[in-house]
């Protein structure tokens, strides 16, 4: 059976057709129209002409960067804020004349690294993207844990675990709350507490642009930008740490571009022992294995094998 999965994102919405071994049959992407009906329009061309192509018809699950509410049906959170307050999974299955499943982006990066990703085989896989912004999901043997609010795996919207007196009441997230996760552990809070201690140093240099130009000044041996690290590392374990307490994975997955730095992998065991309860912890960390490309399999793989 081919299964079709739709990464709906603000500025792309890109289309994945699988095949029962996850090998990839079809794929195609095309520039988000800004409006709703637009969406709609583009999603539904993208499955027809896959599905023209490969002279079969298939599931449809679609990724989208918010949630469906299990209350009112209605989409919440997206930050493609066009989408909110509409019933997308009704309105997409009566275009296409079947039955069509929309869960949260990250949770699909979830269910694709765990049915045959990174984590394939792993029956609780936490999966986190460290981006612009700080997303995690939930999968249990491969299927999405939303919840019962459908907001399973908002853990970037917790407060930064064990704060220091440093750390409390410094940031503000746009969810409206102080000191969320993402705040600190995002690419984006990366930088931002990397160029605010080049600041407080009176440091004559430019402002870091990515996480990419505060590695290349450690492997310069720059202190600040040492320093800065070091801090991402323990905030990052702490928040790890406060799910392993809670949730105990099997395995998380680590996703987005602060993935990609090599240096946190062998670091981490050591400082989630730290903050694990009973100190011991010898849960798996480990980089994605589709990259980019995760989220929309997650969507096809939202039908399960």
């Amino acid at each position: 059976m081919m299964r079709m999965g739709v990464d709906l994102g603000g500025t792309k919405i890109e289309l994945v057709a699988l095949s029962d071994e996850g090998n990839e049959l079809f794929r195609k992407r095309v520039t988000t129209p800004r409006d709703y009906q637009g969406t709609l329009a583009a999603v539904v061309n993208l499955v027809k002409e896959a599905e023209a192509t490969l002279g079969e018809q298939g599931t449809v699950g679609v990724g989208i960067p918010g949630v469906v509410s299990p209350y009112s049906g209605l989409v919440k959170n997206a930050n493609s804020t066009w989408i909110n307050g509409h019933p997308l999974d009704v309105d997409l299955g009566e275009l296409l004349q079947r039955e069509v499943r929309v869960a949260n982006d990250a949770n699909c990066f979830a269910v694709s690294e765990s049915v045959d990703g990174a984590a394939a085989g792993a029956s609780v896989v936490f999966g986190v993207i460290l981006g612009t912004g700080c997303g995690a999901g939930v999968a249990i043997n491969g299927k999405v844990h939303g919840g019962g609010n459908g907001i399973g795996g908002e853990w970037g919207h917790n407060p930064l675990p064990w704060m220091t007196k440093e750390e409390f009441n410094t940031t503000r997230c746009f969810c409206g709350n102080p000191d969320c996760i993402e705040t600190f552990i995002s690419g984006t809070g990366f930088v931002r507490d990397y160029n605010a201690a080049l600041t407080a140093a009176g440091t004559v240099r430019a402002a870091a642009k990515s996480g990419a130009d505060i590695m290349l000044l450690i492997d310069e041996g720059d202190a600040i930008a040492v320093a800065a690290f070091d801090r991402y590392m323990d905030r990052l374990a702490r928040s790890l740490a406060h799910v392993i307490n809670m949730l105990d994975p099997d395995a998380i997955v680590l996703g987005g571009g602060m993935s990609n730095v090599a240096a946190i992998y062998p670091r981490l065991p050591a400082l989630l022992a730290h903050y694990v309860v009973g100190r011991e912890c010898h849960t798996p960390v480990v980089q994605n294995l589709y990259g980019c490309s995760s989220g929309v399999r997650g969507a096809a793989w939202l039908w399960e094998k």
